[in-house]
Order: C-alpha cells, then structure tokens, then sequence
C-alpha cells in the first residue's frame, strides 16, 4: 500500500515559487537542483583541469622546455592536482548524484537539510573561486603539488596560503553533505525499507558520509597549522624553526587516504546499481557487498603509512601497514568478484552505462593491482616517487572515480532531465576515452618501473617514445571528453523523451516521473521488497 502525500510546512523565503531566473536557482533547497549546480560547477572545473593536463603532456613530449618553463609546469601541476581532487574527485558523486538520487532512492521528498545542502554549495563555489583566484595576485598559484607537502610549503613564496585555505573551506562543504546524507539514510527512509532492503548506492554513500564527517576535520586543522607557519612562524613543520616535516606527512595521508575512499567508494555504489539492471539479475552477494563498503571506510582509516615508507618509519611500523594496505583490498575484491558473479549467465544488455561499468572494472582492477606493488616493501621502495605512482594513481582515481562518475551521469540521465542522449555517439565516446585513457596512462607505469620520477620538468631522451605515445594518448582521451560533452550537452537540450523508467530499473527513482515533480512523489512509496528483483522479468 501506498499513502498519499500531505502537504509540508513551507520552507519560507528559500521556496518561494514566485521567483525565476537565477535567483530560483541559487535560492533553491530543492535537492535535485542543488545536484544540478553542483553539476554545471563540477563540469567546469573538470575541463579546466584537463586542458592544463593536456598543457603539461605538451610541455612532456620533448626533453627540455617545449611551451613552459619548470616554475610554471610545477604551478600548472599543482594547481591540476588541486582541482581533480578538491572540485571534482572528491565532491563528484556525492554531491551532484547524491543530492539528485539518494531521496528519490529511499523514497524521500528531500534530503534532511535543505538549507544547509544549499550552505555546501557556496562553501564549494567560496573555495573554488578562493583556490582560482591564486592565479592572479603575487607570485602566482602555489608551486608545491597538490599535497602541499612541508616544509616548501611553508617556505615558498608563492600564493600556498590561499590554496590551503581554499582546500579548508571545501572540506567544510565536504563536511556538511556527509552530515546530511547521515541523517537522511537514517530518518528519511520510506516505510517498509530497513537497512538490508536499501540500495547498494545507498550503502556506499552512508560510509562515504562517515568518512568525510570523521576524517576532514583532520585535513582542516593542518591546513591551518601551515597557515599559522607562514604568518606566524610558529615552527610546526619546518625544521629549520624546531618542526618535523614527517609530522605533516602524518597528519596529511590520516585525511587522504580515507579521502581515497571517499572518491572510489560512491563510484563502487553506482556500478552496483548499474550491474543488475543491465544484466537482469538480482545482486549477488548483496549484504557482503554492504559490508564490504562499511569494511573499506574502517579500514582506510589505518592505512596512511603507507604512504611514508621511504620517509623515515620504524621498521615494525612499515610491515604492519604494508599488511594493513593488503587488508584493504579484500572488500574491494569482494565487490569485484560479486559483481562479477552477477554477470554470469546473465543477459547483459551493453548500453553506455554498462559500458562505462565493466571500463570501471577493467582499469580499477589494474589500479588495484598496481597498488598492490606500492604496498609491499620491497617493490615501494623502488617504484617510489616514479611515473608508477602516477599511472597508479590515476588508474584508481580517474579509472575508478572519474568512469564511475561517467557511468552515473549515462545512467541517470534520462531522470534527471526526462531525455536520452544518443547512444551510438555515447558508445563511441567510451571506446574513445577508453582507448585513450590506456594510451595515456599505462606508459607510465612501464616509465616508473624504468626509473622515470614523478612531478619532473624534464627527463633523460630514453623515455621520449614513451612520453610521446603518451601524450598522443592524452589527445585522444580530451577528444572522447569533447564527444562525449557534445552528445550529453545536445541530450539536455533536444534528445528524445526517455520516458519514466528507459532501462527498467526496480529502485524506487524509476517510480517517479522523468524529471521528478518538486517533492519527487505524488503517492509516498512504501517498500515490500529488496531493492533488485529481477527474477520475474523477462
């Protein structure tokens, strides 16, 4: 049974139906909107990021100076770094599918904070304009990578103050969306849906939301502590004025690498959903897959020395979290495995969603794989501070996160704007990006095992055919972007109506319209059984 919806208590000024323009837009505590300016502003930065990517494989192709010098490919990389991370890796998936999907999900009309969902927004948009507009006063943007490692972070003379405190500022916005989706999982649920009928998405974006609450405090506070060293002088991490620059190192990677998990875990959540619908299969495994996402977000928590294995550990220290970091990887192989299970003599329907899922798979698994060489002592100890930690890095994070964001946006494109885009043009620009992204990024990995470091302006003429097949590479994977841009972009505007349920999904989002009504539901669903039964379904 269902019930019918009563009317809820005006939300005063923030809804005021009257307004249209931008200030409907920015005044809203509408959640899908929310999700919608937290998308065009994700967008943006995105493309800036990548384009000053492509600028630094240019700057890469030859030995020497080629379109910049080495002042300005280290400002150019710190400040790609800053961005991916800070204004795209991490907010990506919680906060524009999140806000957009999770109430329709569990059937609810709106996230539990309106207001304060809107407040994480212009904390995002204050940091984002914060960190960009380093670019344009003193010195220039900060020099010292995305990591701001000390102690040149507190001694270079370039604009680090403001980027560390835009970094503060966004991970309030990061603060503020966990705590929301906390207390919407636990209090808004529709009736009848108790924790093991909830959708796997849902599951992942409840452990992301406990790290991102628990471990961002960790990361504000040394920021401010860099923040106080450069004004101050208060001898933190320099060890020129008494400081330790290991303690810094410390204090970093408790947040980030948790942070790890808050940008691959979400992306974990959307393939879960995706897998079932495009093999017509119920999930297998469904509780170990739950689990395992509680699982990874405890035990990201105690992974961070690995990070410091050359930098000055005991030795006893080094071997438990090389055994911790091996730990972690059983519940990410749980899901790949369960994921796979599913898709056993399944009826795998390759749409784009489908496609950008098993490209998750493929590259996560090399971007496992890989960090599983850094993770153990020996093979760290040469593999440090090389190419291989790029190529790893990026294979987790934009093969993890970045398909999985793309996965999401094919996904639930037709909900969210009531439209499809075109899915022949969409199957060509995954094969695109998918090639590319290979080109691009697996040369590093034989680079770093050559010995080639990482962050270097310029580089020895044995690695220049490999640099060169990678920057070809680079080329390739923008050009997939442009495409698929274009076909998403001309979706929104002219594709062909989708339809309330286009891929016949069983979650509660397909049950609405397309796109939802303000307060999603016109009859409040309850729910009666888990959240994948295909079995029925032909």
């Amino acid at each position: 049974m269902s019930k019918e919806r009563v009317a809820l208590p005006t939300r005063g000024f923030f809804e005021n139906k009257t307004k249209k323009g931008i200030s409907s837009w920015i005044f809203t505590t509408d959640h899908k909107r929310i999700a919608l300016l937290y998308l065009y502003s994700i967008a943006f930065f995105f493309l800036s990021a990548a384009i000053l990517g492509i600028l630094m494989k240019i700057e890469l192709i030859a030995p020497g100076k080629t379109i910049m010098n080495a002042s300005t490919y280290n400002k150019t990389f710190t400040l790609h770094g800053v961005i991916m991370i800070f204004l795209f890796i991490i907010p990506g998936i919680p906060a524009v599918f999140g806000n957009f999907i999770l109430p329709l999900i569990i059937g609810a009309e709106d996230v539990a904070f309106p207001r304060i969902n809107l407040l994480s927004w212009y904390f995002y948009v204050g940091g984002a304009i914060l960190a960009l507009s380093t670019l344009f006063f003193g010195e220039g943007t900060a020099d010292t990578g995305w990591t701001f490692y000390a102690p040149y972070s507190v001694r270079t003379g370039t604009n680090v103050t403001q980027a560390v405190l835009a970094a503060f500022i966004l991970g309030f916005s990061s603060i503020l969306t966990g705590l929301n989706f906390l207390t919407t999982i636990h209090r808004m649920r529709a009736k009848g849906m108790d924790w093991f009928k909830m959708p796997l998405f849902v599951w992942a974006t409840y452990a992301t939301a406990w790290i991102q609450i628990l471990a961002t405090p960790v990361i504000g506070i040394t920021l401010l502590m860099i923040v106080a060293e450069r004004t101050l002088g208060i001898g933190l991490f320099d060890p020129s004025l008494g400081g330790d620059p290991i303690l810094y190192q410390h204090l970093f990677w408790i947040y980030s690498h948790p942070a790890v998990y808050i940008m691959i875990l979400p992306a974990m959540g959307v393939i879960s959903e995706i897998i079932p619908v495009f093999t017509r299969r119920r999930i297998f495994g469904y509780k170990a897959i739950a689990y395992s996402s509680l699982a990874i977000a405890f035990v990201g928590y105690l992974v961070w020395g690995h990070h410091m294995f050359t930098a000055g550990m005991s030795g006893p220290s080094r071997v438990i979290f090389s055994i911790l970091t091996f730990l972690v990887s059983i519940p990410s192989a749980v899901k790949i495995f369960n994921w796979l299970a599913t898709m056993y003599k399944g009826s795998i329907d390759m749409q784009p969603p489908m496609l950008y899922a098993m490209g998750f798979i493929f590259l996560f698994m090399i971007g496992g794989l890989t960090g599983l060489l850094l993770g153990a002592l020996a093979t760290d100890t040469h593999l440090t501070d090389t190419a291989f930690v790029v190529g790893h890095f990026h294979y987790v994070m934009f093969g993890g996160t970045g398909f999985g964001f793309f996965a999401a946006m094919h996904y639930w494109f037709p909900k969210i704007y009531g439209r499809m885009y075109n899915i022949k043009r969409a199957k060509s620009a995954f094969w695109v990006i998918f090639v590319g992204f290979n080109i691009l990024y697996f040369p590093m990995l034989i680079m770093g095992i050559m010995g080639l470091p990482r962050r270097y302006y310029d580089y020895l003429p044995q690695f220049q055919p490999l640099e060169i097949l990678s920057t070809v590479g680079s080329w390739i994977l923008f050009t997939g972007l442009i495409i698929m841009l274009v076909n998403i972009i001309k979706g929104m505007k002219s594709g062909l109506p989708a339809g309330d349920n286009p891929w016949k999904g069983t979650t509660l989002e397909w049950q609405t319209s397309s796109p939802p009504i303000l307060e999603n539901f016109k009859i409040m669903p309850e729910v009666t059984e888990g959240p994948y039964e295909y079995d029925n379904i032909k």
